[in-house]
C-alpha cells in the first residue's frame, strides 16, 4: 500500500505489520513511523514507480495464509476533469457547459451535488456514502465525487453509464444521451478544487445566476474524519456552496458558534455549513436547497416552448 500526503491514520503501519502488507510512504513531508519510505522523484517518476512495484513483487512470497479476497468486482470510469466534461458535452470544437446548464434550466437535471470525504470508522463502512448518492441520483441530482467517497460508490456499479438505470427519469435521459454515468469521478481527495472549477464554468456559461452561490448546487462530506476536510469544506462555503457534514460536528456544544456557521455565515459568503448524520435526511436537505435555488432563478416550473413569428418578435420590447 502506497500513501502520499493523504489523511492516513499512522496506526495503519501497526496494522500492516500484523499481515504481509508493506506500507510505503513517498513524500518526505509525510513519513510514518514503522512504514518503508521510498521518496518519489518527479524527475524520474517511472523509476520511482518501478522501484515500488519491485518491492511489492519481492514481498509477495511473504503473504500469509488465511487472507480473504472477495470475488465481486465492479468497473468504473474515472477522470471526469473540467476539460473532459467540457469535451463530452460539446465536442472538440464546441466544448461547453451549455448542455448541462440547459438541462438544469429545463428541469431534466434538478441540480448538482459534490460528495467527497473519507470513510469514518464510527459508522458502517461505505453505507452513508452509497445511501446518500443513490437518493440524490434517484431525485435527478447529478453527483460529482472525489476520494474515498468515489471508491465507496464505485463498488456499487454506479460509475459506469449503465448506472443511469438507478437515476430519475430526467437525469437518466441526459446520461443516456451523452453516454456518461450519473455519478462522475473527478479525482482524488485533494482534487476537490475541480468541482469548484466546474461550478465556475457553469456560472460563466450563463443562465444560472451571476455567482456560485446562485447555482442549484451543494456539497457534502457525509463520513468525514480528518481536520483537512473542515478546511476544504470552509473553502466551499466561502465560495458560496451550501455544505453538509455527517457523523459528527465539532461545534455542536456551542450554540453561538453553530448558529454562526449554520445561519449567519451565509450573509457573508452566500454559502453556509450544516450537519446531518442520517444520509436520507441529508439528501432531503440538499434537494430542498437545490429547489430553493431553482425557485430563486425562476426555473422551478416547466415552461412551454413558443415559436415566435415575426409579428410576435416586433412586439418584444
Amino acid at each position: 500500500m502506497v500513501v502520499d500526503v493523504q489523511c492516513i491514520m499512522q496506526g495503519l503501519a501497526a496494522v500492516a505489520n500484523c499481515y504481509h502488507t508493506k506500507l510505503i510512504t513517498t513524500d518526505d513531508r509525510a513519513k510514518i513511523e514503522g512504514a518503508t519510505h521510498m521518496g518519489f522523484d518527479e524527475a524520474n517518476a517511472i523509476e520511482s514507480a518501478k522501484a515500488i512495484v519491485r518491492a511489492a513483487i519481492d514481498n509477495f512470497p511473504n503473504r500469509k495464509p488465511g487472507f480473504f479476497i472477495p470475488k465481486h468486482k465492479s468497473e468504473l470510469i474515472a477522470g471526469f476533469s473540467h476539460e473532459t466534461i467540457n469535451y463530452l458535452l460539446g465536442g472538440l470544437f464546441r466544448a461547453s457547459y451549455r448542455p448541462l446548464n440547459d438541462n438544469i434550466i429545463n428541469g431534466r437535471i434538478r441540480g448538482v451535488a459534490g460528495v467527497v470525504g473519507c470513510n469514518n470508522a464510527r459508522v458502517t463502512h461505505d453505507n452513508i456514502h452509497v445511501t446518500l448518492v443513490k437518493e440524490l441520483i434517484r431525485n435527478d441530482v447529478l453527483v460529482l465525487l472525489t476520494g474515498c467517497a468515489a471508491m465507496a460508490v464505485a463498488k456499487t456499479g454506479l460509475m459506469v453509464p449503465e448506472g443511469a438505470q438507478y437515476a430519475g427519469e430526467g437525469l437518466r435521459s441526459v446520461c443516456e444521451a451523452v453516454g456518461i454515468p450519473p455519478v462522475l469521478h473527478m479525482g482524488a481527495c485533494v482534487d476537490n478544487c475541480r468541482i469548484l472549477i466546474a461550478a465556475t464554468a457553469m456560472v460563466k456559461d450563463g443562465g444560472l445566476g451571476d455567482d456560485i452561490s446562485d447555482l442549484p448546487a451543494c456539497g457534502a462530506a457525509p463520513e468525514w474524519m480528518s481536520e483537512k476536510a473542515v478546511s476544504i469544506g470552509q473553502y466551499f462555503v466561502s465560495s458560496g456552496i451550501y455544505t453538509l457534514f455527517g457523523v459528527t460536528w465539532p461545534t455542536v456544544g456551542s450554540k453561538e458558534v453553530t448558529d454562526f456557521l449554520f445561519k449567519d455565515i451565509e450573509k457573508m459568503y452566500g454559502g453556509m455549513w450544516d450537519f446531518e448524520p442520517d444520509p436520507i435526511k441529508m439528501a432531503q436537505k440538499m434537494i430542498a436547497h437545490i429547489d430553493k435555488k431553482r425557485r430563486a432563478l425562476r426555473i422551478d416550473k416547466a415552461r412551454e416552448r413558443v415559436l415566435y413569428d415575426m409579428a410576435m418578435r416586433r412586439e418584444l420590447t
